[in-house]
């Protein structure tokens, strides 16, 4: 039942906060007791004059009484439901449970928020304890600087005579393990510690090249024109700290040069008016690959898409490890932040199909799935010669598909961020086991 139906139900619960009687309401506002009671059990629809007036006489606005003052109490409660067993809850009455109780269902959408946080936050981390490359090292360096101090020390606990020699040679490396521990640690707290709430720190210089990008929302204005110092834009910048980070922006900036010159933006403009998001007819009509245009996408002004009535999608590039090298993250699509994603991603079937366009509808794991059209293609980039190996490199852009018609996006592929935080338990390319859920867990069947 669609929320605008259940102005009955939101009256008759105001009705009974301010404590009237159904007869004292319809006096108040001037109809018989028998109609008012048709319009609290949704059976007569309330014109704008006595919608007013009712409102009026509960004091509150026309608004409170027609829709909820937030959706949001609907979709957060009907999360929390689908996450328990479904069976048990009416799920055909959230609405009238929001209209009627508004405050609790706050709370109940609040916690639902609160959790879907904390499993994003547990996605995070453990996406970092897993693949991060420094962590690993750093706990590495800590565990070996504890195991020489302590295996120093039995030493000089169970010898009772030492040379004064070898003793002196025992304290230097205590003191030097010791030293050697302390500066592991402060380093490994400080990189804990940097970044901000979302984030746990840059760890390579891709990261601070993505992080680069993201500040100005993934557009350069300057290279359009082709005028602009590539040396000027990247260094002395403050995301850019390291001479590797800046090297790879360098490079990024070659690339949306070469983009903006092979795809004027006017131009392109006009096209994406004309063929809307569809990215096969667009590299006709420019005759550039099928890849160009995906970058294009992504890296477009936010505005430009905005007025078109398009979403700002995603954008995805790795190389033939799979690795991915490059990350625009669209909202309600999970990437991992190191190492591969979903094998189930078209972006990984397009490097076994080099120089083919590959369109799939996708669906994210999960009783919230997120519905997506993914655009994916692979590229060689370079050919070492006879009886070489093959560089390639795929990239997939990843769109709402709410801004799709229904044909782009059916049938979907259900896909996951990475094996570790996917809730699709039988998928046949799993890796390794989800931290969400096991197949024991009560109620949780996908």
């Amino acid at each position: 039942m669609p929320r605008t139906a259940l102005t009955g139900t939101r009256i008759r619960a105001r009705r009974n906060l301010r404590g009237l009687r159904q007869a004292e309401l319809a006096r108040l506002v001037g109809v018989s007791p028998s109609y008012l009671n048709l319009i609290e059990h949704n059976r007569r629809k309330v014109g704008v004059d006595l919608l007013s007036a009712l409102a009026q006489a509960l004091g509150v606005s026309s608004d409170a009484l027609v829709e909820d003052t937030d959706a949001r109490l609907v979709e957060g409660a009907r999360a929390a439901a689908l996450r328990c067993n479904a069976e048990l809850v009416e799920l055909e009455r959230i609405d009238e449970f929001t209209g009627r109780f508004p405050g609790w269902s706050k709370v109940l959408s609040e916690t639902q928020a609160r959790v879907e946080r904390l499993e994003r936050v547990v996605e995070q981390l453990n996406d970092r304890m897993t693949h991060d490359p420094y962590l690993g090292e750093a706990l590495h360096e800590i565990i070996s600087a504890v195991t020489s101090v302590q295996s120093t020390a039995t030493i000089l606990n169970d010898s009772a005579e030492i040379e004064p020699d070898w003793q002196a040679r025992f304290h230097q490396n205590i003191l030097h393990d010791s030293a050697r521990l302390a500066e592991g640690a402060v380093a490994l707290v400080n990189y804990l510690d940097a970044g901000n709430t979302d984030e746990t720190g840059l760890a390579a210089p891709q990261e601070e090249v993505e992080a680069w990008l993201a500040t100005r929302e993934f557009h350069l204005p300057d290279l359009e024109n082709d005028t602009a110092d590539p040396q000027a834009m990247v260094y002395g910048q403050v995301d850019l700290s390291s001479e590797a980070s800046r090297l790879l922006a360098l490079q990024w900036i070659g690339r949306f040069q070469a983009d903006a010159r092979a795809l004027p933006l006017p131009e392109f403009l006009a096209a994406l008016f004309q063929h809307g998001l569809a990215p096969d007819a667009l590299a006709h009509q420019f005759n550039v690959r099928f890849d160009q245009v995906l970058r294009r996408l992504a890296m477009m002004p936010p505005n430009a898409l905005q007025n078109l009535g398009l979403p700002a999608p995603g954008l995805v590039i790795c190389d033939n490890s799979g690795t991915l090298i490059f990350r625009r993250g669209v909202e309600g699509f999970a990437l991992p932040r190191f190492g591969g994603g979903c094998p189930l991603w078209p972006l990984y079937q397009a490097l076994q199909r080099p120089h083919q366009p590959l369109r799939q509808a996708l669906v994210t794991a999960g009783r919230m799935g997120r519905s997506f059209v993914a655009y994916a293609y692979a590229t060689t980039e370079v050919v070492l010669g006879y009886n070489r190996p093959t560089v390639l490199q795929a990239s997939m852009l990843i769109v709402p598909a709410d801004s799709l018609s229904q044909s782009e996006a059916a049938p979907p592929v259900v896909v996951g961020s990475s094996c570790r935080t996917c809730a699709q338990l039988d998928c046949p390319a799993r890796r390794e086991p989800s931290i969400l859920m096991t197949a024991t867990d009560p109620g949780l069947e996908l």
